[in-house]
């Protein structure tokens, strides 16, 4: 299923913060910075364990058909905004045959050094509304599942169009919830009890299940897709699209205007 938009939808509203305040974890938008950067800080040897026991292996094929649905392919520059443990970005590799020209960005330090990727693939510290990068320096900015962990969304897309050259795209991966009440009700039911009993039976740090619970709590709260296609627009991008897999899967694709 795809929808698309290439004009300014006809009302407002940009999305800053992707969802409101989860007083569970936090008191404040102020304090969420930084529990988000502790937590995947202190979770990040575990992250890639869990993730591959929840989508029972899947999770390297989908990703890497999704970045080949938005183009990528050898010869181009990519960045991979909220790399995290290098799970997208190694599907780029596997693509291009060229890590020297794949850049990696993501605040937590923690889940950037669970990476260990070469030294040809560059890893820069810092958030997704203030890339470390000039202007105009990648055909493909990817995002994997860090679109409900930002600050403000109406920032980070401008910066995606900013670091964009004319012409490039941008591919953001995220879960949303399903449009019917069964369906999310199973959705949450595992994602947010089955998947941190798991994580508390297999994880070697204690807030990896809260992590994992956070992880579902993000996905109900999250501003919805056309709220995200609303605020891609906004930020100047066009022939903004989503594309979903089973129900769940959302691949947010937008192109910056050519010269």
């Amino acid at each position: 299923m795809n929808t698309k938009t290439d004009s300014k939808p006809p009302h407002d509203g940009a999305v800053h913060a992707p969802h409101g305040v989860l007083s569970d974890y936090y008191r404040d938008a102020t304090a969420r910075e930084a529990y988000v950067r502790s937590t995947f800080d202190d979770t990040a040897e575990d992250y890639d364990r869990i993730e591959r026991l929840i989508g029972f292996g899947s999770g390297p094929w989908y990703r890497r058909q999704a970045l080949l649905r938005a183009g990528l392919r050898p010869g181009l520059d990519v960045v991979d905004v909220g790399m995290g443990t290098g799970l997208v970005a190694k599907e780029i590799i596997r693509v291009t045959s060229a890590p020297r020209r794949l850049i990696g960005v993501d605040p937590s330090p923690g889940m950037i050094a669970q990476s260990g990727f070469p030294a040809d693939v560059r890893r820069l510290d810092g958030p997704a509304e203030a890339i470390p990068l000039p202007s105009a320096s990648a055909d493909l900015i990817t995002m994997g599942y860090a679109l409900r962990h930002i600050a403000d969304l109406s920032a980070a897309f401008a910066e995606f169009a900013r670091v964009l050259k004319p012409g490039g795209c941008v591919l953001i991966l995220e879960i949303t919830r399903p449009a019917g009440a069964f369906a999310n009700s199973v959705l949450r039911a595992y994602m947010r009890g089955v998947v941190p009993t798991i994580a508390k039976l297999v994880a070697r740090k204690p807030q990896t299940a809260e992590l994992w619970r956070y992880y579902w709590d993000t996905i109900e709260a999250c501003a919805p897709p056309e709220a995200v296609l609303r605020t891609l627009t906004d930020a100047g991008l066009a022939s903004v699209e989503r594309h979903v897999e089973l129900g769940i899967f959302s691949e947010y694709r937008a192109v910056k205007h050519a010269a």
